[in-house]
């Protein structure tokens, strides 16, 4: 008798492993949505952001004319601009500022074939993972796996700008003046550094905003397989 039970258990729990072999190779996302499709969907939806926004902000004026990302001074320098636009000579810090929202520009075309190479590698656990996420999980995985390599695009470009103005060297002059003074804030003295990391937080930004859209807006969602996918996470 004891014998027979063994079997039996046994029995039953090979089958019970094979159920869930094949249990695992059918489609788990739901609403007749196949695993395949959601990271199809989810790299729809990233492309088209990515295209949206940053040919947006490679444009002339695309971060100077945005006040989401406009670069500005550090805070610890921004009496500076408030002081010149006081005495009326707001043209002249606006020129300042579009200096170095213009190197930003120039380096942000840079970022798309990053962003591409890194949504193309997109998994299925990753994509149910974003899917499923926050509004903004989506913006977070680009920025985990591309920051580094879109710092080192940008900065060398960004310095390149810079230099033809003469502003990296003002800006260390400046800086280095302003950091020798008693009980002040010490200011980043690299300006291309700073400019940089603006340009990345700015991009970032704006595919945030525009995942957030896909994410609560049916009327954003394009295509059929984007209303599909994204139906998932309504």
């Amino acid at each position: 008798m004891k014998k027979y039970l063994s079997l039996c258990l046994i029995f039953t729990l090979t089958s019970c492993a094979e159920l869930q072999d094949i249990a695992s190779q059918l489609p788990q996302s739901g609403y007749g949505v196949t695993n395949s499709e959601i990271s199809s969907g989810l790299r729809q939806a990233l492309n088209l952001g990515i295209d949206k926004q940053v040919t947006k902000l490679a444009a002339e004026n695309g971060f100077f004319s945005n006040e989401l990302v406009r670069i500005g001074l550090p805070p610890e320098l921004q009496k500076v601009d408030k002081t010149l636009r006081d005495v009326g000579l707001g043209s002249l810090a606006d020129e300042g500022l579009k200096v170095l929202n213009r190197a930003a520009e120039d380096a942000v075309q840079e970022a798309t074939p990053i962003f591409v190479n890194t949504v193309k590698e997109i998994t299925f656990t990753d994509a149910r993972n974003i899917l499923l996420g926050d509004n903004n999980a989506a913006t977070q995985y680009l920025l985990n796996n591309t920051e580094s390599q879109l710092y080192s695009r940008f900065n060398p470009i960004i310095q390149n700008s810079l230099d033809k103005v003469g502003a990296n060297q003002i800006w260390n002059n400046l800086i280095k003046k302003y950091n020798n003074i008693p009980l002040t804030t010490k200011v980043n003295p690299d300006l291309s550094d700073y400019v940089t990391q603006q340009a990345l937080d700015g991009v970032y930004t704006m595919i945030a905003v525009e995942e957030e859209q896909i994410r609560l807006q049916a009327s954003a969602r394009t295509t059929a397989l984007l209303k599909r996918v994204f139906a998932l996470q309504d």
